[in-house]
């Protein structure tokens, strides 16, 4: 069979994504629901607001759908409080909508390397939804505490709450494994946000 001169990757791509079984476009409700999204969550003012802490994100230094911050903070019996916030997509989706049906079919975002199908619209999975630097989020935080042992225990102030929380610096893998390693110098993605280098040693 001839090669042909050029290939398509992306129609190759959207094919193959079709041919698993993926859905690659919204349904009418679906896009109506789209159309539709406010810009805040409709709860933000019974949520914690959590925005002045330190949080931060670690990932792929191209990524924008930013699903996951965190924060450490040294208690004075010398534990360790972590909080895990991770993107509150039910705050715009609620379940058994429209939307929430089109994201179940998919279960995943495609990356294909030439294409990206997210699983959710891009208003929401590198906007709204994401846990972007600078920007006021909802968030799910799962707070736990840390002894100095290492055991992993309840303290305080520790579950699951709904909050607001600001991502104070997007850093990367690339960067930010090899200084933690004493490997290279200190990000300038760290070294810009006042305190944000201690914690995240701790």
């Amino acid at each position: 069979m001839p090669i042909p001169d050029t290939l398509d990757l992306v129609a190759l791509a959207r094919q193959a994504a079709l041919d698993a079984g993926f859905e690659l476009t919204l349904s009418p409700d679906a896009e109506r629901q789209r159309a539709a999204l406010p810009t805040a969550p409709p709860d933000s003012a019974t949520r914690t607001d959590l925005r002045g802490l330190l949080w931060s994100s670690i990932d792929n230094v191209d990524s924008m759908d930013l699903d996951q911050i965190e924060v450490a903070e040294q208690l004075p019996d010398g534990a360790i409080r972590l909080r895990i916030g991770l993107a509150d997509v039910d705050a715009f989706v609620p379940k058994d909508t429209p939307l929430d049906r089109h994201a179940g079919a998919n279960t995943t975002s495609i990356y294909t390397g030439v294409a990206l199908f997210p699983m959710l619209p891009n208003v929401l999975s590198t906007d709204r939804t994401s846990l972007a630097e600078h920007a006021d989020r909802a968030a799910v935080v799962v707070s736990f505490t840390v002894l100095p042992d290492g055991t992993v225990t309840s303290g305080d102030g520790d579950g699951i709450s709904l909050a607001l929380v600001r991502n104070r610096a997007k850093l990367a893998y690339e960067t930010l494994g090899p200084w933690l390693a004493d490997e290279a110098p200190l990000p300038e993605s760290v070294a810009r946000v006042d305190g944000l280098e201690p914690q995240l040693r701790l």
